[in-house]
């Protein structure tokens, strides 16, 4: 039950090599939030969980190797936070940048596209900013995938 079948320093290797390579995928496929999945989203993380498990542990069963699969990643997860927290430069690889999604009462689609952003979650963002189009004066797509929406204060007419 405790005692490992592989060396005690393959299981740290393996959760090390699946966790840089998951953040990378991560950041690649987008800025969407967990609250912000659709079901789809999450069954692609549940798979994904399932596909990586016999890679973490190889062909270990034990409940040390499990634990010790587990320190790392968590481990892992503290160290990257800690540095990315010391770090504006990693922080913004680890993180992302907002991105400029909308300004002066209109919405670039080709930007919500390229960050696979519906039209209809800069809508809700607008209703919730209480916000109409015509008084946006920007919108950002945020780098945990949330929108934000900054109204013209102004209230001066924009020409059309």
């Amino acid at each position: 039950m405790f005692e490992m079948s592989t060396a005690w320093w393959e299981i740290p290797a393996r959760a090390a090599t699946i966790y840089l390579v998951l953040l990378v995928l991560m950041r690649v496929s987008g800025k969407r939030t967990v609250g912000q999945f659709t079901p789809f989203d999450l069954l692609v993380v549940m798979l994904l969980s399932e596909s990586v498990s016999a890679g973490l542990s190889g062909e270990e069963h034990s409940v040390t190797g499990g634990l010790l699969g587990a320190f790392t990643l968590i481990g892992l997860n503290v160290l990257v936070a800690i540095a990315s927290s010391r770090s504006v430069r990693l922080q913004h690889i680890v993180e992302g940048d907002p991105v400029l999604i909308g300004r002066d009462g209109r919405i670039y689609a080709d930007t919500l596209k390229k960050n696979h952003v519906p039209l209809l979650d800069v809508e809700r963002a607008l209703r919730e900013a209480d916000c109409d189009l015509k008084d946006m004066k920007y919108a950002f797509l945020e780098a945990d995938g949330g929108i934000s929406v900054l109204k013209d204060s102004t209230g001066a007419v924009k020409p059309e």
